[in-house]
């Protein structure tokens, strides 16, 4: 991360950064980042965490946690009390963790719009110079299966009558409220739409297909898909990911939306492939059920053009160097954390 950021880091010296959703996938490679920068740069920064369980996150990250620039505020995301004192950037990582938010989806939108108006409220009363907003790319709805990779630009939006499209809507409506308050409180706003992922840290019990399969190869079982295999994803180490959020907030261009991910696609029975191959040749894959002839798979593959463009942006990490790299982290944890 520090190879592909040199020089970035000077505009966080002797400043405070706000964060929330440190505690995530996201949020600590986020904090991995910004403490590793810190001590190599001797940036003098500070990051405030909001958390709603300090303890458990100092217990599972203790070498984050212990940073003596790091200070824990406990709180919930939608009414946390404002630390004092300014903070001249703000990373507003958090959202509800619901593993199916259609299930509810009056009560996860409540929850998401109102956390990001309190972070966009504490944006304003803590002078903020810069705010980053961690969106989706579930804001562009379906991607059109002639589309290879779906651009910023992309005019689709996530049905507005179908309750089971509540992320898509609910990060589109949380973008435009940024929009206002930037426009209203004279900071500056930048929007990362995140896709896919893998590394440490990511939930191998959740609802992430290469989280499974990993799950899958530590237990030295068959990979197994829930589907046809022919969704089509990418997949972006968290690594780069850090790199990337940390590009955005720093060098984003005001009032800018960038996507965050690979632009290099695989089918979701190729990822099993991939699996397999790299890091367990021979385990069988066992496929739930038979891909229907001519019907392609549903797409969710990013354009990163802009990102590259604008901001120097790419995949550092190809997928199978990320696939070795976060099953080490889970084959031998504590080696990994160095602790």
């Amino acid at each position: 991360m520090l190879a592909l950021t040199a020089g970035m880091w000077d505009a966080l010296r002797g400043e405070r950064v706000f964060l929330t959703g440190g505690t995530g996938f996201v949020g600590t490679w986020l904090v991995e980042a910004f403490v590793a920068a810190n001590a190599a740069y001797g940036l003098d920064a500070r990051l405030v965490m909001l958390s709603r369980d300090p303890a458990r996150f100092a217990a599972r990250a203790p070498h984050l946690a212990n940073d003596p620039a790091v200070r824990l505020l406990a709180g919930d995301v939608r009414d946390f009390p404002f630390p004092s004192g300014p903070c001249a950037f703000v990373v507003h990582a958090a959202t509800d963790r619901d593993d199916d938010p259609a299930r509810e989806p009056i009560r996860w939108l409540d929850h998401e719009t109102a956390a990001t108006r309190r972070v966009l409220e504490l944006a304003s009363a803590a002078a903020a110079r810069r705010v980053l907003f961690v969106s989706s790319g579930a804001v562009y709805g379906v991607q059109p299966a002639d589309m290879a990779r779906v651009p910023e630009t992309h005019a689709g939006a996530p049905d507005a009558t179908d309750p089971r499209a509540v992320i898509g809507n609910g990060k589109r409506l949380c973008e435009f409220l940024c929009a206002c308050y930037a426009q209203a409180h004279g900071f500056d706003a930048v929007t990362a739409r995140l896709f896919a992922f893998v590394g440490p840290h990511l939930p191998l019990d959740g609802p992430f297909a290469i989280g499974s399969f990993l799950a899958d190869v530590l237990a030295h079982r068959a990979i197994r898909i829930g589907g046809d295999g022919t969704a089509v994803r990418s997949y972006l180490y968290a690594a780069d990911l850090a790199v990337w959020l940390w590009t955005m907030l720093l060098r984003g261009a005001p009032g800018r939306a960038y996507n965050v991910g690979s632009d290099q696609a695989v089918s979701i029975r190729e990822l099993g492939e991939v699996v397999a191959a790299t890091l367990a040749p021979g385990t069988p894959i066992e496929i739930a059920r038979r891909a229907m002839p001519g019907q392609a798979g549903a797409r969710y593959v990013p354009s990163v053009d802009r990102a590259a463009s604008e901001l120097g942006l790419r995949v550092a990490i190809p997928l199978p160097d990320a696939l070795r790299r976060t099953y080490e982290f889970y084959r031998n944890p504590v080696a990994a954390n160095g602790a």
